[in-house]
């Protein structure tokens, strides 16, 4: 068995990032997380780093915007995963940068975890978003840094507990608003699985230089069919009320920030049907339930039973 990669998480604190960081450890990979001093003097992120320490993760104290400690923290590992937020994304050609100099990186996975932004048709302020994302991919290729780009889709946690109910705080019980004509699949991935999913990949040959797809049948579903699932549960019809795309653009327009970019998001994904308007290509994707058939992921019907 060859040995298994040491993996550095950038941003293991963040939404996406503390599952990455703990699935990384929990499959036996020699872990790092690069932490800021600020991060654990933090009331709440401190016990994430704490958790991280007793399950056996490496600190190495330092921050992104520091291109020497970058460069040390990278030298140590084999794998770098980016899991910075929104607002960093631009700043991972910070990471790049320190790659190259580096030298040793086997894979750079950046912080991707959404719609595969090379094939959306989104509107601003989503789009603007998407497209630091694209630039962040062409800067990787031409540097020739080997990379996974992993394309997560829905994290079901933003998602599924309001059945994407604007300003809502459990699931609909009476009427339920449906962007678009409710018929564009989408895919909604628990967090956890994700974080398997993309562990999994980081010494697969399959993935090198690929995007991972996280598209497994049981969590790939339309809005309708999200509707009829939680119908079921509940056994109860509700009232549906369909936002047609004319609504759904004036509403993006008229919200304020960052609201509108969730809504330009939703328009995407359940408008456009963008996580799954295209098939994957072998010369540009592979999907990881296909890849990995033994993970047992946690399907849509699973995940919402907890609401009912």
């Amino acid at each position: 068995m060859a040995e298994k990669s040491k993996i550095l998480v950038i941003g293991g604190t963040g939404y996406i990032g503390k599952f990455v960081v703990q699935a990384s450890a929990k499959s036996g990979h020699p872990t790092f997380a690069l932490v800021r001093e600020s991060t654990v003097a933090d009331p709440v992120k401190g016990k994430l780093v704490q958790e991280f320490k007793n399950s056996g993760v490496t600190l190495i104290h330092g921050d992104l915007y520091d291109h020497d400690c970058l460069v040390k923290a990278i030298k140590q590992v084999d794998v770098v995963i980016s899991t910075v937020g929104f607002m960093q994304i631009a700043d991972q050609m910070k990471m790049i940068a320190a790659i190259k100099e580096a030298g040793n990186v086997k894979r750079f996975l950046p912080s991707e975890f959404g719609n595969d932004v090379d094939r959306v048709n989104a509107v601003e302020p989503a789009k603007s978003a998407f497209a630091g994302k694209v630039q962040i991919r062409r800067a990787i290729e031409a540097a020739g840094i080997p990379y996974t780009f992993v394309v997560s889709n829905c994290f079901a946690g933003y998602f599924l507990p309001t059945l994407v109910q604007p300003g809502a705080s459990a699931p609909p019980r009476d009427k339920v608003i449906i962007v678009g004509d409710g018929t564009p699949k989408a895919c909604f991935n628990r967090e956890d699985d994700i974080g398997t999913y993309t562990i999994k990949a980081v010494d697969d040959p399959r993935t090198l230089n690929k995007i991972l797809y996280i598209k497994p049948p049981n969590c790939t579903l339309s809005f309708d069919e999200l509707v009829s699932l939680w119908e079921k549960k509940i056994d109860k019809t509700l009232e549906k009320v369909y936002l047609p795309e004319e609504q759904v653009l004036k509403d993006i327009q008229e919200a304020p920030v960052p609201i509108n970019v969730f809504l330009a998001i939703n328009h995407s994904v359940f408008v456009k049907g963008d996580q799954t308007y295209f098939e994957i290509e072998p010369s540009f994707g592979v999907e990881a339930s296909e890849l990995y058939p033994e993970v047992k992921n946690c399907s849509v019907d699973e995940y919402l039973n907890q609401f009912v």
